[in-house]
């Protein structure tokens, strides 16, 4: 199953627009979060050779404007795209993509999205000590379970514990995406790096809001099994 990084506040290179948030395609058809803007989302897309009347389904990860900004333009250019939400959104969130065109689907509880392919539902969180509302994208293979993240404002540790709840015989073979470790110190972090290995995460790709001192840890830590992420990579999980 390929995974092309679409969006991210790092680039391969000068071709791919970088910025604040986070953006991946799943199986050329499930996109999950859309970066902060569509005109940036667009590009990347067109370098990427993605064909966007072929997205069926978009997972947003949470209701903020670095993973929200490209859906808009998104559901203007295609068409009868389900948005899988999580209940806790905000009315304004909702009301828009429905005037869009989109077809809203509620993520309360573990979500089968495709063969293969799931949102967790939703998982309180707190953002600025107010609650918010968060789902991550799961990708089940025979080797075991991939982890796409969006902010993971719920803490990545509470996530994946969820995730092992639903698949408590899997394999967390690679876990992806943003941990929100920017604003932790060093020993918290190392703390979290070590929670990974406790509960047997195989690869990690920390990126967007994990903050560049978290990932230099978890790069020290996992060496040849830590997999850089930046806008225009592609790679097969």
């Amino acid at each position: 199953m390929e995974v092309k990084i679409v969006f991210d506040n790092n680039n391969l290179n000068e071709k791919f627009i970088p910025g604040w948030g986070f953006s991946c395609l799943v199986d050329k058809t499930v996109l999950f979060d859309t970066g902060e803007k569509w005109e940036y989302l667009l590009k990347n897309m067109k370098n990427l050779d993605i064909d966007i009347s072929k997205i069926e389904k978009v997972v947003i990860s949470h209701d903020h404007w670095d993973h929200t900004g490209g859906l808009w333009g998104l559901l203007e250019n295609t068409e009868s795209l389900d948005v899988y939400a999580c209940p806790g959104f905000s009315e304004e969130f909702k009301k828009k993509v429905v005037s869009l065109g989109g077809n809203l689907i509620p993520a309360e509880k573990f979500t089968a999205i495709k063969d293969g392919v799931f949102a967790t539902g939703e998982i309180e969180g707190n953002y600025k000590g107010s609650f918010i509302a968060e789902q991550a994208l799961l990708i089940k293979k025979n080797e075991g379970i991939i982890i796409i993240t969006g902010c993971s404002h719920p803490g990545i540790v509470k996530i994946i514990k969820q995730v092992k709840e639903n698949f408590p015989e899997e394999r967390i073979t690679f876990v992806f995406g943003g941990f929100h470790l920017m604003d932790k110190d060093i020993r918290e972090t190392e703390l979290i790096v070590g929670k990974f290995k406790e509960l047997g995460v195989e690869k990690a790709g920390p990126t967007h809001c994990t903050g560049y001192e978290a990932q230099r840890i978890f790069k020290n830590e996992y060496k040849d099994n830590f997999i850089n992420i930046a806008a225009g990579k592609t790679f097969e999980i």
